[in-house]
C-alpha cells in the first residue's frame, strides 16, 4: 500500500490497523468541550506527528491515523475525513476549514474487475507551509499544494498547486497570485 502498488483492503493487517485507528477516533470523538489535555493524548497517540500548538476539531476521521503527519500551529476543523492509505503530510500553520476531505485512496479505472475485487491504490498529499484549505474543499491524491496557497471552498484540487496563489473551482486552476 505504502509503495503505491495494489492492495486490497480486506488485508487482515489493514483491517486491524483500521479497528485500532477507528478506537482511537470514537474515543477522541466522544470528548466533551473542555477536555483538551485528553483530546491532544489521543491524537499523539494516533497520528504519526501531532505538532505542538496543532489542534482538531471533533468530528475527525481517518483510516490509519499513523500516516499522517500535522505541523506546528495548524487547525482541522470540524468533520475533517483523512483517508490516509498513503502519507498526509500538512504543514505548519495551515487552516483547512470543516467538511474538508484529504483523499489518498484510488482505484483501477481502466479495469472494472480489479475494482469488483477490491484492489485499490493510494497516492501521497502533501500541503505547505501557511496553507489555507476553505470549508468543503476536497484535495484528491497525489495532490502538493505549495506553501501560502488559499483554495476557496468548496474546491475540488485536482492536481498540484504552487506557492503563493489563490486557487478556486472544480476542478480547482490558479485565479491569482498572492
Amino acid at each position: 500500500m505504502l509503495a503505491g502498488r495494489l492492495y486490497r483492503d480486506n488485508d487482515p493487517e489493514l483491517v486491524a490497523e483500521r479497528r485500532r485507528c477507528q478506537q482511537l477516533l470514537d474515543m477522541f470523538n466522544a470528548t466533551r468541550a473542555g477536555q483538551d489535555a485528553q483530546r491532544r493524548v489521543l491524537l499523539e497517540e494516533l497520528l504519526g506527528a501531532f505538532g505542538e500548538g496543532s489542534w482538531i476539531m471533533p468530528r475527525f476521521q481517518c483510516d490509519y491515523g499513523h500516516l499522517i503527519r500535522l505541523g506546528r500551529n495548524s487547525f482541522l476543523n470540524y468533520d475533517a475525513i483523512i483517508l490516509d492509505c498513503a502519507p498526509v503530510t500538512i504543514g505548519d500553520d495551515v487552516s483547512i476549514g470543516p467538511r474538508a476531505q484529504l483523499l489518498t485512496a484510488l482505484h483501477p479505472m481502466e479495469d472494472h474487475e480489479l475494482r469488483r475485487q477490491r484492489w485499490e491504490t493510494a497516492a501521497p498529499i502533501t500541503i505547505g507551509d501557511n496553507v489555507w484549505l476553505g470549508g468543503g474543499v476536497i484535495v484528491c491524491p497525489g495532490v502538493t499544494i505549495g506553501s501560502n496557497t488559499v483554495v476557496g471552498a468548496g474546491s475540488v484540487v485536482t492536481r498540484d498547486l504552487p506557492e503563493k496563489v489563490f486557487a478556486a473551482g472544480n476542478p480547482a486552476r490558479v485565479i491569482r497570485e498572492l
